[in-house]
């Protein structure tokens, strides 16, 4: 593809301000195919540890944080869908990529601009503008993972800054971002600390901000992006505290809240790619005189990585119409999880199908089939298990269904808002009583039913905008597949309990005829 990008020629922000957004995005697409394959190709890249400063800087002088920053400090307006197609484009060539924007823009330029003094935000935003620079932001301390609100990291008063003590890890951009958004408790006067959680803005270049990293990992995947652990022993000018509209936690779960319904715009561009690479794959493999896309059982693969760029499309555009800055998403936490569990599921399985198409070259390093496994499998990690993020979604159902005194599972899902249209498609299945006392790994399983239920009112109602029909059948048919296997696994009792002691007689080999 020839490189063209008339607006890096013009030195002055507001000339990419003023850009269509389908120029502003084509001439970011077009700058990704000239650094990822015509600079460099991106298959050594993404076998090498960190992104070469050249690359990223020439990536950046298509100006992607444009479309994350307001138009009050010089950026396109921060739109929801100019944020998730970006994201989505950035992913659809690299997922470690669409991963690094995603960082800066959900986890850090989002809160920063919902949150922060007013006086702190335009310095903030000139330097990613101007200067290209980047946030993060930290949370997971190691021994409080998915127990986030138990973090030990602390900050007390002192005249004119705040204070922060602790230790961080697993912070994506870690040693590299300027700007980072550092979790805290405050300590009491008896040295406990309080339930609430506060954020401060971090400034990496300036003295007493500084973040020591004390380690890098040997991440598994995901080689653009350094992680590591973090001493923090900072002192944050007192401005730079984030201002909650109600409490610390809910700020938290806002913020969070929308960084899950926006992980589909990496999910988007990633899985897109696996359907254009699977479909271009088998249509040019031939296998017994004949191409591997007329076999009924690799039809049934494409269809599946088709049914996820179809679930994926309706949830990005739910996402830009209902999790933008001005809402506040911490009450939403049921239609948050439910999104993040499946979609990040969706990216998984989609790799895999890949993989599978495409054979032993697909085991190669420097293959994107491969690396699409183990750089999508944090994303069911991260932002939360899904595990746990699927035992929520039961139990927030649960709940519901406690409070409006129904015990069937279908007639509540019929009156519910997330579910009402969809639920018809799957009455036979989810037509029966349920139980409200489920054991943990129950709960696991009915949270995976919900979350597509959930996820197919999306598909639906994008359906009823005019998306393209077939898509739209071939989806709901293939989730009634799905959904049929998952009630099937739901339905049988299993109280299985792992037998610690298990090596009594229980070597194969004293069973044996000898």
């Amino acid at each position: 593809m020839e490189y063209s990008n008339p607006y890096v020629e013009a030195t002055m922000p507001a000339a990419v301000t003023q850009l269509p957004f389908r120029e502003f995005l084509t001439n970011f697409t077009n700058t990704l195919e000239t650094v990822f394959h015509q600079r460099a190709d991106i298959n050594e890249l993404e076998t090498k540890r960190g992104l070469p400063p050249y690359i990223l800087r020439e990536i950046l002088t298509a100006d992607p944080f444009m479309a994350f920053i307001p138009k009050a400090y010089g950026g396109r307006g921060a739109i929801s869908h100019e944020g998730i197609e970006v994201v989505s484009a950035a992913s659809y060539e690299s997922l470690a990529l669409g991963l690094t924007l995603g960082i800066n823009w959900a986890l850090f330029l989002q809160p920063v601009n919902k949150y922060a003094n007013d006086s702190v935000k335009k310095p903030i935003f000139e330097s990613f503008i101007t200067d290209k620079k980047m946030g993060g932001l930290m949370i997971t301390e190691p021994g409080f993972g998915s127990d986030a609100l138990n973090m030990r990291t602390s900050y007390s008063d002192c005249d004119d800054h705040y204070h922060l003590k602790g230790t961080k890890h697993w912070a994506g951009l870690t040693g590299t971002a300027d700007y980072w958004l550092l979790t805290a408790r405050r300590e009491t006067a008896g040295g406990d600390l309080m339930r609430d959680i506060d954020f401060f803005i971090s400034d990496n270049n300036k003295a007493g901000q500084i973040i020591e990293v004390e380690e890098y990992f040997e991440n598994l995947g995901l080689y653009m992006i350094p992680y590591g652990r973090n001493k923090i022993d900072v002192r944050i000018p007192r401005l730079h505290k984030l201002e909650p509209k109600t409490t610390g936690i809910s700020m938290l779960l806002d913020t969070l809240h929308r960084s899950r319904l926006e992980i589909p715009a990496m999910a988007m561009g990633f899985i897109k790619r696996m359907l254009d690479e699977a479909i271009s794959h088998c249509e040019t493999r031939l296998v017994g005189a004949k191409s591997l896309f007329s076999y009924d059982q690799v039809q049934q693969r494409l269809a599946s990585i088709q049914s996820a760029y179809t679930i994926t499309s309706a949830i990005c555009a739910h996402s830009s119409d209902h999790a933008g800055v001005g809402v506040d998403l911490a009450p939403h936490g049921l239609k948050a999880n439910s999104v993040k569990t499946l979609v990040t599921d969706l990216m998984q399985e989609a790799a895999q199908h890949l993989f599978q198409l495409v054979g032993a070259k697909a085991y190669k390093l420097n293959h994107i089939a491969g690396r699409a496994i183990v750089d999508s499998r944090p994303f069911q990690i991260f932002e939360g298990s899904n595990d746990i993020l699927y035992a929520q979604v039961s139990e927030a159902v649960v709940k519901l269904m406690k409070q409006a005194k129904e015990t069937n599972l279908f007639r509540f899902l019929k009156d519910f808002s997330l579910t009402g249209k969809s639920v018809e498609h799957f009455k036979d299945l989810l037509n029966f009583n349920l139980d409200m006392q489920l054991p943990q790994r129950k709960l696991v399983e009915l949270g995976k039913v919900l979350s597509r239920v959930v996820s197919m009112e999306m598909v639906i109602d994008l359906g009823l905008k005019g998306f393209n029909p077939g898509l739209i059948s071939n989806s709901i048919t293939m989730m009634k597949q799905e959904l049929n296997n998952l009630m099937v696994s739901f339905s049988i009792t299993n109280s299985t309990l792992v037998m610690a002691d298990y090596k009594d007689d229980s070597h194969w080999g004293n069973f044996v005829i000898k």
